[in-house]
């Protein structure tokens, strides 16, 4: 059986995308499941896409900026999403794929309003320039900071998934945040279990050699929580 170093618990938390609200809440359930176990060392990590689609982007990187709670630590990875961002700041090509598939609502977090779908490569530069402007630098170093993958025990924590055949410490970052078919079909053994989000399920998905926790809470209002203590796993919900 997987677990989790003696003396830990670690509760991953899948794509929170906006939604504030939900994670306020998730992280209560955490802190009082945490106060009913006996490990010392309480650990969160998130997996990413924190931001666009749902309406409070601002707030969740407000929220994640300030911190844990005391006795809890948090590591906090990278999704596509904030790939998507952070990629847009540097003038890549990407802006009208980010802003379709959510970057509108992060801007209106960030401008006070949601624009409309620029048209023209001038309209899509000056929206650039706004969200540069209206990003404070402490968030800005926070997305900037954010790791590809974390391990704790016999589990590896990404984004998206790891690519089959490539060992976990030659991973390619842009595999960790953005791959599906090849990762969520393979019955590889992948030398550790990998939790992951990025791909959307009904509910928390567990196979042999991964476990999906992605449970579209901005549109469902169901974010989730894997919880691992030892031997066990168990689930946390919205």
């Amino acid at each position: 059986m997987s677990c989790v170093p003696d003396g830990s618990i670690v509760y991953a938390i899948g794509d929170v995308h906006g939604r504030a609200d939900l994670l306020d809440s998730l992280l209560a359930l955490i802190e009082d499941d945490a106060e009913q176990a006996s490990a010392s060392r309480r650990l969160v990590v998130f997996l990413g896409d924190y931001i666009d689609r749902g309406a409070h982007s601002r707030e969740v990187l407000d929220r994640l900026v300030a911190g844990p709670a005391p006795g809890f630590e948090w590591k906090t990875l990278r999704g596509n999403h904030e790939d998507f961002l952070l990629r847009f700041l540097q003038g890549q090509a990407v802006g009208p794929t980010w802003l379709i598939n959510g970057g509108l609502e992060t801007l209106g977090s960030y401008l006070g309003e949601t624009p409309e779908m620029p048209a023209t490569l001038g309209e899509t530069e000056a929206l650039r320039l706004a969200l540069e402007a209206a990003l404070p630098p402490e968030h800005k170093a926070f997305l900037e900071g954010l790791a590809v993958s974390h391990q704790e025990g016999d589990y590896f924590f990404a984004h998206a998934g790891v690519r089959p055949g490539i060992p976990l410490e030659r991973q390619n970052p842009a595999d960790l945040m953005w791959i599906r078919g090849d990762f969520l079909e393979s019955k590889a053994d992948f030398g550790k279990v990998v939790v992951h989000g990025h791909t959307i399920v009904p509910r928390p998905e567990t196979r042999t050699n991964r476990i999906g926790i992605d449970t579209g809470a901005y549109a469902s209002g169901r974010l989730t929580a894997l919880a691992l203590e030892g031997e066990r796993q168990r689930f946390l919900q919205t």
